[in-house]
């Protein structure tokens, strides 16, 4: 450990720029430096977390790669898990498998080189990559729920899954939030890499005091951003990478149009989805898909039980992940609301921590599988392997 990560955190910084070409194959510039960063925090913490966590030797991990955060995924699921693990078996998403196998080849060899375990990514069919699985001491899936349920069903019993969803990250803006700073916090948290990550903001609930003051905030802001080139440090707003985003995105602002309060457009052909701002009154049951894309949403509400309520939900129970909360003083102190992490004058991103468990509890947001049963809570590796975890 010692020498292993100091060795893999040179390799990084080394090998920064050829990186950070890779990644804006599938990421802006300004979500590949971030990913740099996290992956290196991520890196320079592993000691720390291997050490409190005591994971058992694990002799074989398989893992689904996500596709996005490339760097930092193959950080978190591949190089850390190798300094407690003989063989780490990568499966890379088929969307960006030449992006990915580049980051692996950048960074496999110093891993086995420098004395973790060896890691390995082949872009092979998820019908073989289940049969590694099924000869895994422990699996982590990154993907949709229903998939997740799949291969827990092929697993033995003594098999550690590991399954890392999503959820709609609400954001409260309260009536005594400072409306300068939380519009600014808002478009970090929806913006981020262009909309396409699973920590953005899929919902901001503002308090019907504040709402003719941040619509019109965010309105203004987003008619200031263009789509760019996402290798310009400037660019906040890129062509999206995956097409199917773009196409869900058309068809939500096109059941919506009449609460379209800036953009709107959509041009399937370039992969554009233009940034855009809907305000929609307080529905309770409504719930917003995962737009992966510049969309912000808000609602209004008068009273914060409102939100509460909406978090109670069978759907948002499913589903619940963070729930970050600006100037709302009925929903500040607590740690919990339903299935969600309360952020309290935070957002996802400054929360999210690679050496920490990720996430909330709802079941679809992410699970760990074992013995046959399914419990939904935050997750990590190194704790769900450690000598004091449910066997």
């Amino acid at each position: 450990m010692d020498t292993v990560v100091p060795g893999l955190v040179d390799t990084l910084l080394r090998h920064r720029d050829e990186l950070h070409r890779v990644l804006t194959q599938v990421a802006t510039a300004q979500a590949a430096t971030d990913e740099h960063f996290r992956s290196l925090r991520a890196l320079a913490g592993a000691p720390w977390e291997v050490l409190r966590n005591a994971p058992r030797r694990l002799g074989r991990l398989a893992t689904f790669l996500p596709s996005n955060n490339l760097l930092y995924s193959y950080v978190l699921f591949g190089v850390i898990p190798s300094l407690y693990t003989d063989e780490v078996r990568i499966r890379p998403s088929a969307r960006v498998a030449p992006a990915a196998m580049a980051v692996h080849e950048i960074l496999g060899p110093h891993v086995s080189g420098l004395g973790g375990g060896h890691v390995l990514m082949e872009p092979v069919s998820q019908r073989r990559f289940l049969a590694d699985c099924a000869r895994s001491d422990a699996v982590v899936f990154t993907g949709q729920p229903d998939n997740g349920r799949t291969i827990a069903s092929q697993l033995s019993g003594d098999a550690l899954l590991l399954t890392f969803g999503s959820g709609p990250n609400p954001l409260v803006i309260g009536p005594e939030a400072d409306t300068d700073a939380v519009c600014r916090t808002v478009l970090a948290a929806r913006l981020y890499n262009s909309g396409q990550d699973c920590l953005c903001t899929d919902i901001v609930f503002v308090h019907r005091s504040l709402a003719r003051e941040v619509v019109p905030r965010l309105a203004a802001a987003l008619a200031e951003i263009g789509v760019g080139d996402r290798r310009d440090p400037a660019t906040r707003v890129a062509p999206l990478v995956y097409p199917d985003a773009v196409q869900e995105a058309a068809a939500f602002l096109t059941a919506h149009r009449e609460f379209t309060v800036h953009g709107g457009r959509v041009d399937l052909a370039r992969q554009v989805v233009e940034p855009t701002l809907l305000h929609l009154p307080w529905q309770d049951a409504f719930h917003p898909p995962e737009f992966f894309s510049p969309v912000v949403l808000t609602m209004e509400y008068d009273d914060p039980e409102q939100i509460t309520r909406w978090l109670h939900s069978t759907e948002e129970s499913a589903r619940g992940m963070y729930v970050s909360v600006f100037g709302e003083p009925a929903l500040a102190g607590r740690t919990r609301i339903a299935t969600s992490v309360v952020c309290e004058e935070r957002v996802t991103f400054d929360v999210e921590d690679g050496n920490r468990p990720f996430g909330g509890y709802g079941p679809l947001a992410g699970s760990v599988h074992r013995h046959g049963t399914a419990t939904g809570r935050p997750l990590l590796l190194s704790a769900e392997a450690g000598t004091g975890a449910p066997r």
